[in-house]
């Protein structure tokens, strides 16, 4: 599993840089990047059952000898005709004239792409072909990987096959599971499942793959966190004994709600303490978590020590730092804001306040991005560190802003509504505070589910709500519109049973982005995706949350938290291919301001009877954030509790990397998982006994400069 992929024939220094782009450096990895969908080939049609949509697989015998010509200068075509009991197809290939020595007449093949009808003919162009022989079956499912410049399918297909080889002639045959929990949980081999996620033998086969593998990164990842929980026990850190918060809340201009004061006084039971608190708030979007960080941060300050709060985007912090100026202004505390924005000038100037040792001079209180982790920063009395969105934080840069904050207290924020026995196993290392009661006063945000037949009416909603001073949120699930073209069926698609459940081709931002400039002229349209870099994001958000923008058409990236007052609807396409947290999460950036706003998932599940369509009806009729997350969890699983609220590279960029867990939809595979663990922990602590699975961990929760999370 080590091996170095450029020890693969073939594989010289370029093609070696361009896997790396994809996370890939050995054999190991290699087989664990994953197929993100596969092309049904086994699905066999003749020709007169294929109606133009989408790609088709079929056995047509080579009629005619091909014909090449020379078209456009160097350019090459080559043709001929096949057939089966359906009809003839004209198949035509361009600049592979060495293909006239591979279809000879009579000899049969799988073909495999997009059949074009004209009248009574049909045509062909490039289609993927394998010889076809009866007593020789042909994979019904082939793979389609992820890719990166330089790196092909073709490519990719052949150093796979080559890793399998490796791997399974490879002296480490023994499984990395003990062989009575592999059995107990009815698990089949590593070595099976990693042949079969690559060349899956049947859909039964792929889901005994998909299972174990699954298995494999929730078991790695509860091992991972209890080794963490055991090392936090013992993490020394100054207590907070002060906090006179009386000022602060009688400064509000609302009450604080039960839940609101039962966190704040948990959080201000583990702050006296001479143990390193390491807390999660959880709670829905709008239920008051940021008066709970300042809370922890008057006690913090009000104890002699210093408080940092790290956003994932400028935008979010520059909205916390706000808030938070607003609160700390009138009783003396100095805030400031770090962002990359901040000149030179003032960052030298920030970076002298946050170490000087004179208490008058000291910044108390700092808001702000990954400019918190610069060399320059240094933290005279360090006593509490707030991120906010932490999945969204890889474990390099939480470990860099820890290492800063020595003897501090760490608290986290969410805003992703989460039940408590997922929390408490996903979160193992923290104590998890709820927020279970929305302040009084919220309003709410009418929910419509509809399907395409609505399409008309929606546009003119649009136009309304926009004549009217609102602007508008549109999320599809897709960036761009050839982004599942390759793929019949994705590992989504398959469930436990290894039955398939087919759906609606995805929405893309962009196209959609650019047919509603077309139909609305007069509107200003944009596009906001995870591919743009983080600067261009940032605009975007700040023209929308200025108005700038009418209509923002987006994939899930839209910001957790960020306050856009105007933005009065919420339009969701493929709404039945989100979780129903999440789609929560997404009709929370509405009804922000005092303006009535509304949430529309259109969907072509929206009627009749099935699970998606319950799911949505669930979104119609529940506002509540934890009801909701129940309801997913008993549904869908945990796979979307593991997803990023933003975009997935930020937390992969060195965060814990889940590459399937997120398509886990068995709650009981999570839970059995972690039991697991914790059996095996007690046992075996540090993992002595079992080498392989304690590297598998430090692999998992270690960055490349080798600290710990």
């Amino acid at each position: 599993m080590d091996t170095k992929i450029k020890k693969l024939y073939g594989v010289g220094e370029v093609r070696a840089a361009a896997y790396g782009r994809l996370g890939v450096a050995t054999v190991g990895d290699l087989l664990r990047h994953y197929p993100r969908g596969y092309e049904d080939r086994g699905d066999i049609r003749l020709l007169s059952e294929c109606d133009g949509v989408g790609k088709n697989a079929l056995l047509l015998t080579v009629a005619t000898e091909p014909k090449s010509a020379r078209i456009r200068g160097r350019m090459s075509m080559l043709k001929f005709r096949a057939y089966d009991d359906g009809g003839v197809c004209e198949i035509t290939f361009f600049n592979q004239e060495y293909l006239k020595n591979v279809f000879t007449p009579g000899a049969t093949f799988r073909f495999y792409g997009r059949v074009e009808k004209k009248g009574n003919r049909y045509f062909m162009t490039s289609p993927a072909y394998e010889p076809y022989r009866e007593d020789a079956l042909l994979p019904p499912l082939v793979p389609i990987y992820p890719l990166t410049e330089g790196i092909s399918q073709k490519q990719i297909a052949k150093d796979m096959k080559a890793a399998l080889t490796i791997a399974a002639c490879s002296a480490e045959k023994e499984d990395p599971l003990p062989e009575e929990l592999r059995r107990r949980q009815g698990l089949c081999l590593e070595a099976y499942a990693l042949r079969n996620i690559h060349c899956p033998e049947s859909f039964s086969a792929l889901a005994a793959a998909k299972k174990r593998l699954i298995f494999d990164e929730f078991f790695t990842f509860a091992l991972g966190l209890s080794q963490a929980g055991r090392r936090s026990e013992h993490t020394p850190a100054v207590p907070c004994k002060e906090g006179d918060l009386s000022r602060l809340f009688a400064s509000l201009p609302y009450r604080l709600t039960g839940a609101q004061e039962r966190v704040i006084s948990e959080i201000r039971a583990d702050m006296a303490k001479d143990r390193a608190m390491n807390r999660l708030v959880v709670g829905d979007v709008g239920c008051g978590k940021t008066i709970c960080a300042a809370a922890a941060m008057l006690i913090a300050v009000q104890s002699g020590r210093q408080a940092a709060l790290m956003a994932p985007t400028e935008i979010l912090a520059r909205q916390h730092f706000a808030d938070l100026c607003e609160l700390f202004a009138p009783l003396g505390i100095r805030c400031e804001l770090l962002v990359g924005a901040t000149t030179a000038a003032e960052k030298r100037r920030i970076y002298a306040g946050l170490a000087s040792e004179d208490a008058e001079k000291r910044i108390s209180v700092v808001v702000g991005t990954q400019a918190l982790l610069s060399e320059g920063v240094s933290f005279a009395c360090p006593g509490l560190v707030v991120t906010d969105e932490q999945h969204r934080f890889g474990v390099r840069q939480r470990a860099v802003l820890a290492g800063k904050n020595d003897l501090s207290h760490t608290l986290v924020m969410s805003a992703t509504p989460i039940p408590r026995s997922l929390a408490l196993a996903l979160y193992g290392e923290l104590d998890v505070s709820t927020i279970d009661e929305m302040p009084a006063g919220r309003q709410r945000v009418d929910t419509f589910v509809v399907d395409e037949s609505y399409r008309e009416r929606l546009d003119r909603f649009i136009l309304k709500q926009i004549a009217e001073g609102g602007q508008v949120y549109i999320v599809c699930p897709a960036v761009e519109e050839n982004e599942e073209e390759m793929t019949d069926v994705s590992l989504s698609d398959i469930d436990g049973e290894g039955n398939l459940h087919r759906r609606a081709p995805l929405k893309s931002a962009v196209r959609y982005a650019e047919e509603l400039g077309e139909r609305f002229p007069d509107l200003s349209v944009t596009f906001l995706h995870g591919k743009l870099k983080s600067k261009e994001k940032d605009l975007i958000m700040q023209d929308f949350a200025a108005g700038k923008i009418d209509v923002l058409v987006s994939t899930t990236v839209i910001e957790v938290g960020v306050n856009v007052p105007n933005a009065s609807l919420m339009i969701v396409e493929n709404a039945d291919r989100f979780g129903l947290s999440q789609l929560h999460q997404l009709r929370g950036r509405v009804g922000r301001g005092k303006r009535k706003s509304y949430c529309v998932l259109v969907s072509e599940n929206a009627t009749g009877e099935s699970t998606a369509h319950d799911r949505l009806m669930t979104m119609r009729d529940c506002y509540d954030g934890f009801s909701i997350a129940e309801r997913d969890l008993e549904m869908r699983g945990p796979g979307d509790f593991l997803r990023s609220t933003g975009d997935a590279s930020v937390r992969q960029s060195g965060g814990v990397r889940f590459r399937l867990a997120e398509l886990c939809d068995d709650t009981g595979l999570l839970k059995k998982a972690f039991a697991e663990a914790k059996t095996l922990i007690e046992a075996d602590p540090d993992l002595s006994e079992t080498p392989v699975l304690a590297k598998r961990v430090a692999q998992m929760f270690t960055p490349e400069d080798g600290t710990m999370n």
